[in-house]
């Protein structure tokens, strides 16, 4: 049997995560999960998880791994709640740390903190890790954000926010430590891969009158990629600046980076038993 890969798509941030395993063994990876979070009433649920959790019961399924492809700022990790009921090591790539030095200042107050303790596994370019009889290749592709790396597992490689399905494009570059020409290298370095490799993004946003989608191979994505990243630096960078200059900031952008920047763990309760999460106000005072 070849690799399991299966997809579980929520509509809410458009994120796709993923059951990925070794049949042989049973051993297993989630990439990238979500924890339901609605900013209205700040009600955090778990149906997301929920039914990952439930697919790697039923598959007899052990899990090994919990991935991050990067620390994002459009959804809720759902890494720890996945950790204390399945076991598995939660890693995310090394560059974490140039996120905190920006971050952990603004969101101390609740509860990140200055180095990425609550990470098991901070994984760096080129390394491997076990997944039963398969290996799981970490390959660093920063621009995004500094943390932003793909795991590449037999013939399918997990590019998070890096490349989307060819029809929409890129991921945007504008966050802080963001780098247009550093991802036009990491989109070159994917598509560098054998044609026939199976690309799995972390989000899809369909344009009107398509289903999501979430998998197309390096071939289909280096000849129609909307952003055409296998254009030269010069001209890929023009063109990414100028469609962020046009991008508001992620609707869950504040409440997403103080429970990613923990590993998806949310704030410590009050005495109460209360939560609380911060958010940092900008403009003149009143």
């Amino acid at each position: 049997m070849s690799l399991i890969v299966q997809a579980f798509f929520h509509a809410d941030t458009g994120t796709v995560s993923y059951v990925v395993a070794d049949p042989a063994s049973g051993a297993a990876a989630v990439v990238d999960s979500v924890l339901d979070y609605e900013p209205n009433s700040g009600t955090v649920s778990s149906g997301a998880v929920e039914a990952i959790s439930a697919y790697l019961h039923e598959h007899g399924l052990r899990l090994a791994w919990i991935l991050e492809t990067h620390v994002h700022a459009d959804h809720l990790s759902g890494a720890a709640w996945l950790k204390s009921r399945h076991g598995g090591q939660i890693a995310i790539g090394e560059g974490v740390r140039g996120i905190l030095r920006h971050w952990q200042p603004i969101f101390a107050g609740s509860g990140v903190q200055a180095e990425p303790v609550h990470f098991d596994r901070l994984v760096v370019d080129g390394e491997r890790l076990p997944l039963g009889g398969l290996s799981i290749e970490v390959m660093a592709t920063p621009g995004h954000t500094d943390s932003c790396v793909s795991y590449r597992i037999d013939d399918a490689v997990f590019v998070g926010d890096t490349l989307f399905m060819p029809d929409v494009g890129t991921a945007r570059c504008d966050f802080p430590g963001g780098d247009a020409l550093v991802q036009h290298h990491s989109l070159r370095l994917l598509l560098s891969l054998p044609d026939e490799t199976r690309v799995f993004t972390g989000h899809d946003y369909p344009p009107e009158g398509r289903a999501p989608a979430w998998e197309a191979s390096v071939a289909e994505q280096r000849a129609g990629n909307a952003m055409h990243p296998d254009a030269d630096a010069d001209s890929y960078v023009a063109a990414r600046r100028a469609r962020d200059a046009k991008l508001m900031a992620p609707r869950l952008l504040m409440p997403a980076l103080q429970v990613n920047l923990r590993g998806g763990r949310l704030p410590e309760p009050d005495a109460a038993g209360r939560r609380y999460l911060l958010i940092p106000l900008r403009g003149a005072a009143i």
